[in-house]
């Protein structure tokens, strides 16, 4: 049950924030965000070392591309396409909208069903590929804050969009040009769940099983990522912010990824 939250600014300096953790199986290879595929490099990403995909990644363009499992459907399947690669896919383009088009045109028997976040700075959509025979079904996210696990957008069913979502709500967004992002990284080290609930229910969790919460991560995209001054005169824009946890957020600091 990866956790994915969004805050969705329009018109703000940093219009894109997103906080994510990613749970799987501790026993699962996986590296760190880098420069992986040397045929896309211009993608910084996480590499799941099994399939050869992604769970969460950036462009030099700004879009960010996360991609989530949907209810019971942890791990591959025979005769199906690993999830991972409709990651680098949609990191292939410009700008988030064209990314998300693609998504919905997808053959839905070649993969299991998923849930996909792809934004920009203008804009985020949610993408969902429900297991049936239909092609996935795109939305756009309206402004504001959007937390998404296994289920559907906001679904207070889950145990920790139920536990957690208001608490993003309440919390100081992160300012990458000033404060940084310390409340968020607090929730996503939350080791809390609901008293008398599942311990899935905490943002940060470890079962005896091997299936726990195995990194976490934050992306801050600005409303301009050329590099290029916006105005004579004016410095270059300020750059994406990409910040990891190489383990559980809960014992692992966050640190800056390189982003060249």
């Amino acid at each position: 049950m990866c956790t994915l939250v969004i805050l969705n600014r329009p018109g703000h300096a940093w219009p894109l924030i997103v906080g994510a953790n990613r749970d799987e199986m501790r026993g699962r290879p996986w590296s760190p965000p880098a420069r992986h595929w040397p045929d896309r490099p211009r993608v910084v990403a996480g590499r799941d070392d099994l399939a050869g995909g992604s769970w969460l990644g950036l462009n030099a363009h700004g879009v960010v591309a996360a991609m989530l499992n949907r209810q019971g459907t942890l791990g591959p399947a025979a005769g199906k396409r690993s999830r991972g690669e409709l990651v680098l896919l949609a990191l292939d383009h410009a700008d988030a909208a064209a990314a998300a088009l693609v998504m919905s045109e997808l053959r839905p028997e070649s993969y299991r069903a998923f849930n996909m976040v792809v934004a920009d700075a203008q804009g985020a959509f949610f993408i969902a590929h429900r297991g049936d025979a239909r092609e996935p079904a795109i939305r756009r996210l309206g402004a504001g804050l959007t937390m998404l696990t296994a289920r559907e957008p906001d679904d207070a069913s889950s145990p920790r969009i139920a536990r957690y979502r208001e608490r993003f709500l309440a919390a100081p967004p992160p300012d990458p040009g000033g404060g940084g992002f310390a409340a968020w990284e607090a929730l996503l080290a939350s080791a809390e769940a609901a008293p008398g609930g599942p311990p899935e229910g905490a943002m940060c969790f470890d079962l005896p099983s091997g299936f726990g919460t195995v990194s976490g991560a934050l992306i801050a995209v600005p409303a301009q990522v050329s590099g290029r001054p916006a105005n004579p005169g004016a410095g270059p824009e300020p750059r994406p912010v990409f910040r990891f946890a190489a383990g559980p957020p809960a014992t692992t600091p966050f640190r800056p990824v390189d982003l060249g």
